[in-house]
């Protein structure tokens, strides 16, 4: 049992949608398993771990009210989640609802360290360690720029934060600077490679739309007229419908892109373009910022993406443009020599604040039986 137990590690998104919190969890564990092949690594959504096909009804019904009650949701989100994040209580409701299937998923698993990629998770596994049942080693893995008020605080271990602000909020909270980690959001590894997908025109400018998330209406927005001097690369994600409405176009400065699995090609995409125009979504900003592109974001869904977009404007590391006004803002912005010379100062003062370490290195130094 001994030896099960040194090889057990639960990651800990929420919900089935492929989300960010996935993303992130999918890029540690194979970090880890990376330089320790003996561990065992499980992902699991305690949502529908704990209630099984009623995943499917709360996710397709909370994408429905993002969707038809933007505001409403800004508003419920921030007054219970954001609002006064300074200020943790308890959440009876979210212990009500999991704390009893949490303690099973322990009981079957007894890992021996847990990286929660969602507040939910995080929550209650801080809540079993204050009352001493929970052993396990905890690590919060933020996936947005800001810390709500859902997400554990007491009794977790180690903090994977996105910026040096979150480090000063959580130092704030009285977490000891070090049990901090400066990671920035966790991409996965491949994006640090700069192997070029083909020659560039330097006539053109090449822009990546994450067409997929930006929705049709914002979409078509941008594309509303034909460039010759800009080549949108759409990616469109799993909607098809999308893919071959752009496809039938026949647009010379459009290419639909396909859902794409392989890091490696997302890479080579990332690498090709010169700017990106997407949501203030925390891993798809990471993954520009990695990269060191310019990111132009509009089309900010309510609540986290909402204030994700105030705290990236704050760093200086995105610019918010409206759909209609992209296409002009980003030649404005490739125009300008300054503009980009500042630009690109901000994004390596960003850098600069990070771990000067891997992750694999970081995580060896936390890991309790590497």
């Amino acid at each position: 049992m001994e030896q099960q137990l040194k090889q057990d590690a639960l990651f800990l998104p929420f919900m089935q949608i492929p989300t960010g919190h996935h993303h992130v969890a999918d890029a540690l564990m194979e970090d880890l398993m990376s330089y320790m092949d003996t561990v065992r690594c499980n992902k699991i959504d305690i949502l529908s771990y704990s209630y099984g096909k009623m995943e499917t009804v709360v996710s397709s019904t909370y994408l429905r009210w993002i969707k038809n009650l933007p505001n409403a949701y800004h508003w419920i989100y921030d007054q219970m989640a954001y609002k006064k994040a300074d200020k943790r209580n308890r959440n009876y409701l979210y212990e009500l609802l999991f704390i009893n299937f949490f303690k099973r998923l322990l009981k079957e698993h007894e890992p021996r360290i847990l990286f929660c990629t969602h507040a939910l998770p995080s929550n209650i596994a801080s809540v079993l360690k204050q009352k001493g049942k929970l052993q396990a080693t905890i690590v919060n893995v933020y996936t947005d720029y800001f810390v709500n008020r859902v997400w554990g605080i007491e009794g977790v271990d180690y903090h994977f934060v996105p910026s040096v602000e979150v480090k000063k909020f959580l130092q704030k909270l009285g977490v000891d600077e070090k049990r901090i980690y400066v990671t920035g959001i966790p991409v996965h590894r491949e994006f640090n490679n700069t192997t070029q997908m083909k020659e560039k025109n330097p006539n053109e400018l090449q822009v990546l739309v994450t067409g997929g998330s930006l929705g049709v209406g914002g979409l078509e927005k941008i594309l509303s007229e034909p460039s010759e001097a800009m080549h949108y690369y759409v990616l469109c994600g799993k909607n098809t419908s999308l893919y071959k409405q752009l496809k039938a176009t026949n647009r010379m400065d459009v290419t639909p892109i396909p859902y794409i699995e392989r890091k490696q090609e997302m890479n080579a995409y990332y690498n090709q373009v010169d700017a990106v125009i997407t949501k203030p979504g925390g891993v798809t900003i990471s993954e520009c910022l990695i990269k060191r592109k310019p990111i132009f974001v509009c089309n900010a869904l309510p609540g986290q993406e909402k204030i994700n977009e105030q705290q990236l404007k704050r760093l200086g590391v995105v610019q918010p443009v409206t759909c209609e006004s992209a296409k002009d803002e980003i030649k404005a912005f490739f125009s300008d020599v300054d503009k980009q010379k500042g630009y690109h100062r901000t994004v390596d003062h960003y850098h600069q604040q990070l771990e000067n370490r891997s992750m694999v290195e970081i995580l060896e130094e936390i890991f309790p039986f590497a």
